[in-house]
């Protein structure tokens, strides 16, 4: 009999993709249940039959609606993506990300106390380690020390997890990936929004000095270490899920600039001029750093996509999906984007 995995986000970016690799790689049905926010889009995963997948419109906030879909659909496993996840946004309005952050991983957790599940796969960050200028990379046994509310939400939804695993026994398992980037990631993140800048004639907006350091992966990398994890994790376990391929913000923009210029055809001093240094945002850690040693020798994954090649591939994703950005960039989004690079703390220099 085909088992289901209740996804939680999944037409969210991380979420999307994952749902994609169950349905391409897997014979696992969906139940795919989201509140389609701002960064959710249920053109992320439209080309999946409903054989495949069960869209349920609705917010993990509410407990009732969670748990009779549990109940209706008994689920092998549940995945958790949904989240508020801007960093930007949290120091903007922090109650969405305590409601949903936090309150929304409650009520999925009381409801698999009622409807029972053999593993619940929580995902969370990187950023709950804090910031690791000057200091060794994190394992699962760091400790956590996060610096934006965004990523105290994630901590505490963490800790909330492990506290259901010891009191109630539940199957637990949780990963901490670093940064991804790759197809239908709502431009609001540093790489697709610098890409839809590219579309236009927008200026690349850079926070700061332009030196924060964070590890980057493809997404698809990223599904398939989730994948390893939900089938052959450790209940009661953490995974760190990285490469190691830190990169300054900065490089990363003047990579973007290279890609587009080669995917354009025009000289990247074309676009590197369009660079500009904006003050940066409170808080801001400057680096991320995971030893990601478990993920690796326990469950014998590695990142395949190298980032100069998954950065073209994402370039030529977006810059050939151009209506796809146009459709998911509303006037909201721009009200957003002019709140922090224009006026807040992100006053042009």
């Amino acid at each position: 009999m085909m088992k289901t995995i209740f996804v939680t986000g999944g037409c969210g970016f991380i979420g999307s993709n994952f749902v994609r690799l169950l349905s391409a790689a897997t014979d696992y049905r969906i139940v795919n249940f989201d509140k389609l926010t701002y960064a959710g889009n249920l053109e992320n995963v439209s080309d999946i039959g409903r054989e495949r997948m069960r869209f349920v419109q609705g917010d993990i906030c509410d407990r009732e609606l969670v748990e009779r879909t549990l109940v209706e659909e008994q689920p092998w496993a549940v995945v958790n993506f949904a989240a508020e996840s801007h960093v930007d946004r949290s120091i903007l309005d922090s109650s969405p990300f305590l409601q949903t952050n936090i309150g929304g991983v409650q009520s999925l957790l009381e409801a698999v106390r009622r409807v029972a599940v053999e593993r619940f796969l929580h995902i969370s960050t990187d950023e709950v380690y804090g910031d690791k200028e000057g200091k060794a990379p994190s394992n699962e046994d760091s400790s956590l020390a996060p610096s934006s509310p965004y990523s105290a939400s994630k901590a505490a939804a963490d800790l909330l997890c492990f506290s259901y695993r010891r009191t109630y026994g539940l199957p637990i398992l949780i990963t901490r990936s670093s940064n991804n980037y790759g197809p239908y990631q709502f431009p609001e993140k540093l790489i697709p929004l610098l890409l839809r800048n590219g579309l236009g004639d927008l200026d690349f907006p850079v926070y700061g000095d332009g030196l924060q350091i964070r590890d980057w992966i493809h997404v698809e990398d990223n599904c398939r270490a989730l994948l390893a994890v939900l089938e052959k994790g450790q209940i009661g376990s953490i995974y760190n899920i990285g490469t190691s391929e830190e990169r300054s913000n900065f490089a990363v923009v003047e990579a973007i600039c290279g890609a587009i210029a080669a995917h354009k055809g025009v000289d990247p001093g074309q676009l590197t001029a369009r660079i500009r240094y904006v003050t940066d945002r409170p808080g801001h850690d400057r680096r991320y750093a995971l030893d990601t040693a478990k993920v690796r020798n326990e469950l014998a994954w590695t990142a395949r996509v190298e980032f100069p090649v998954g950065l073209q591939q994402t370039v030529d994703w977006y810059l050939s999906h151009a209506d796809w950005v146009a459709r998911v960039t509303s006037g909201e989004y721009r009200k957003y984007y002019e709140s922090v690079y224009a006026h807040s703390w992100g006053k042009t220099s």
